[in-house]
């Protein structure tokens, strides 16, 4: 009497199930990453920095000598000027600036936003 063994389809491949799982791993998470909504961060006071400015990183607290009101918009310590109807401008949910630049680099010529507290404040 002569046995017959067959390998399973996923052994005939050369490939366990364990393997195969393996494989499908990076797909599966670049595909969970890549469905995850952008998040912005907070703010030191607690509030959230739209994500139209912020990517996890991009915002800070200004210090106050940072940003001054000229006649025709925000002058920014780096040179740069923000006029007052400029879209960029938010309402700071405190008493404080807080600039949105790439990467949160205070030197950068560019700012994503800039939030600026109440003047009753």
């Amino acid at each position: 009497m002569t046995k017959t063994y067959r390998a399973s389809a996923a052994r005939a491949n050369g490939c366990s199930g364990r393997l195969q799982s393996l494989r499908l791993f990076p797909a599966i998470a670049l595909a969970a990453f890549l469905s995850a909504p952008a998040a912005a961060h907070q703010a030191p006071k607690g509030w959230q920095y739209d994500s139209s400015c912020c990517s996890g990183m991009d915002c800070y607290q200004a210090p106050m000598a940072d940003v001054k009101e000229t006649k025709y918009g925000y002058q920014l310590s780096t040179g740069e000027l923000i006029p007052y109807s400029d879209s960029r401008i938010k309402r700071s949910r405190d008493e404080f600036f807080h600039e949105c630049k790439p990467g949160g680099d205070s030197n950068s010529q560019h700012s994503f936003c800039l939030y600026v507290p109440d003047h009753d404040m």
